[in-house]
């Protein structure tokens, strides 16, 4: 970076940052693995288009408004200093705009697919947004943002089978297990600049050597849960094959968590790879 500021960027790669897209593969692979499950294997091309706008349109709110909350805590954050609404490459009325537009798109994605999910619309934006106002409340944000995360499978089943199965219920207890690990190993790396700000995380409150103990364990909780989910859905052993992969991986996160604490971005990211693996699982499970 120069000493004028960071290098100009495209407006289409301006808003892309804004929104963190290259995060998308965190979540969307499960997103698209459930999408297969709640299909039997082969989802409607118009149920799955209408559940990946769902699920984007609800991301693009949540963090904007998220980015749009934070603008002056971010200002105060090293690493965060240079994003866009900090800076002012993003307007604040742009954010809400696209927030507000996001939502909308949620509601008719929604109502096109039916009636259920559509009531439940306001459940799901107030979870994603409700996140923005946690951190300033309690050092539970990182669960609340495993609450986030369960949210997909059950509104995975609700889009494309109008209820809400058991199968769905232990894998959107699973998603929220894991959701709250990586969040957790994510907030390790921010405690400082909670610290200095004066919000709350589970690593601040508790001790990072407390909340790195705290993840293997929801890992294994996670992984224990999607046993159960293919187990109901009476998924082949293939799919069972890539849980052990992802158990095997998580293991070499936890161990290397607990070596060094510190790097905890290239820990987060390794679970890009852990979603992906999930995805394949699935996939084989219906191909072979």
């Amino acid at each position: 970076m120069s000493a004028t500021g960071p290098p100009p960027r495209s407006g289409a790669a301006e808003l892309g940052r804004f929104l963190e897209i290259q995060n998308l593969g965190l979540n969307l692979p499960f997103a698209l693995a459930f999408l297969l499950v709640a299909g039997g294997g082969h989802p409607t091309l118009r149920a799955t288009a209408l559940v990946i706008v769902a699920f984007v349109a609800a991301r693009n709110a949540g963090h904007s408004f998220n980015r749009w909350l934070d603008r002056e805590l971010d200002a105060r954050n090293p690493r965060t200093q240079d994003r866009a609404l900090v800076t002012g490459r993003i307007s604040e009325p742009f954010a809400l705009g696209f927030a507000l537009g996001n939502a909308a798109l949620l509601a008719l994605a929604a109502f096109l697919l039916n009636p259920l999910a559509l009531l439940l619309v306001p459940v799901a934006l107030a979870l994603v947004l409700g996140y923005s106002y946690t951190k300033r409340l309690s050092a539970l944000t990182t669960v609340f943002l495993g609450l986030v995360e369960s949210v997909t499978p059950a509104a995975v089943f609700i889009a494309l089978q109008g209820t809400l199965p058991l199968a769905a219920v232990v894998a959107a207890v699973a998603l929220g297990a894991w959701g709250t690990a990586f969040e957790t190993i994510h907030s390790i790396g921010d405690v400082d600049a909670d610290r200095a700000a004066g919000t709350y995380s589970l690593p601040l409150t508790t001790g990072i050597r407390t909340a790195v103990r705290i993840v293997p364990i929801l890992h294994a909780v996670a992984i224990g849960l999607l046993a159960i989910f293919g187990g109901l859905e009476h998924l082949p052993i293939v799919y069972f094959a890539a849980l052990g992969a992802m158990a095997l991986w998580a293991g070499s996160i936890d161990v290397s968590l607990s070596r060094d604490p510190l790097q905890t971005r290239r820990l987060f990211r390794r679970h890009f790879g852990l979603s992906a693996v999930f995805l394949i699982g699935v996939i084989f499970s219906y191909v072979f």
